[in-house]
């Protein structure tokens, strides 16, 4: 039996997204070809060109596919007998298509060796005791900091002037080997949903942009871009995202350490047993105590309870779909990582005091 001509290809691609999606792939192949090979080559140019256009590509892809669907269900309905298995087919086909893009351009980086086994990682240093210094030091960070902050913080588009040094001295210490392109932070029209959802931004998987929440508070933005850039870097593992864009900020200038401390704060506290947290949190200063506050009335004020649930719960199975078992917890993992790396440029920043 012959398939058709219009159905053969349909077939191959779904078919082709369906093999991958559930074939195994060793990381150290994945990490060696794809996040140190094809992936490597890919990002530079690709963000480079998506730095240039003002506007968020992914939007226009957004409409693109929007519109598609649209003019196909439209036919379909007009003549359902005929049209209607056409356009689940030629549906299908696009979000397979889609997918397959996603894999080739970022996605495969899920997939890729975690950061414990490429650093110097020791699980024996993930203690409570160790849990409480390190929130310790996040309190006294903070309280340090403030007093050197700038009456005015970065605006969007200086950051990748100001912070872009920092985390080249940063992807040295940790990786990749490759240069990696920073992303200039864009406005998309998907802002009011990070907005509802208390989502502070995100790496666009097809162009490689980064698309931010524009309406977080001053202190968030370094550390929002240097997580979505340490995506841009191949790590798309949430903690070891926070990882990269933490180590990204201690490089930087006072307002950039402040922004990762008041950013991981709470992921840091949350691990620690409630006496332990309300005698840390006594010790703030009225400045980063002030922050924190304003911190949870946006969120509050912005989002949405019902979304923020309901996108985690879809973000938690993207993830896990993705083979990051941990899903959304991978966030929390974070913590992990500061505790358990042990190399100096992670642990200076860990026991010194800011300057």
């Amino acid at each position: 039996m012959r398939l058709r001509p219009f159905l053969l290809t349909p077939l191959v691609i779904i078919g082709a997204a369906l093999v991958l999606a559930v074939a195994p792939t060793p990381s150290t192949w994945v990490e060696r070809l794809f996040s140190d090979g094809l992936y490597a080559r890919l990002q530079p140019p690709l963000t480079r060109l998506s730095n240039v256009i003002p506007f968020a590509v992914f939007d226009a892809l957004i409409i693109f596919v929007a519109i598609v669907l649209i003019v196909w269900f439209l036919a379909a309905c007009h003549r359902p007998r005929t049209h209607f298995w056409r356009f689940l087919l030629r549906t299908g086909t696009l979000a397979a298509g889609l997918y397959l893009v996603f894999l080739v351009v970022w996605g495969l980086n899920y997939r890729r060796e975690p950061l414990r086994r490429t650093l110097e990682f020791r699980q024996e240093r993930v203690t409570p005791e160790a849990l409480a210094e390190l929130a310790g030091r996040a309190v006294t960070e903070l309280n340090t900091i403030y007093p050197e902050l700038p009456p005015s913080w970065p605006a969007w588009d200086d950051l990748r002037l100001r912070l872009g040094p920092s985390f080249e001295r940063a992807r040295l210490s940790i990786g990749p080997k490759w240069p990696v392109e920073p992303g200039d932070p864009k406005r998309s029209l998907l802002n009011v949903y990070f907005k509802l959802t208390a989502i502070e931004g995100m790496v666009d998987p097809i162009f490689l942009e980064v698309l931010v929440n524009q309406d977080v508070l001053a202190f968030e933005r370094p550390f929002i871009v240097a997580h979505e850039w340490a995506h841009l870097a191949g790590r798309a593992d949430e903690s070891e995202a926070s990882f990269l864009g933490w180590l990204t900020c201690m490089h930087g200038p006072a307002w950039a350490r402040y922004s990762a401390w008041i950013s991981l704060y709470g992921t840091i506290m949350a691990g620690l047993p409630g006496d332990t947290q309300r005698a840390l949190a006594a010790n703030l200063d009225s400045g980063p105590r002030r922050d924190l506050q304003a911190l949870r009335e946006r969120i509050i004020r912005q989002s949405m309870p019902l979304a923020r649930r309901a996108s985690g719960a879809a973000y938690d199975r993207f993830l896990k779909a993705n083979r990051l078992r941990e899903g959304v917890k991978s966030y929390d993992l974070v913590v992990t990582l500061l505790l358990g790396v042990e190399i100096p440029e992670v642990e200076k920043f860990k026991v010194q005091s800011a300057k």
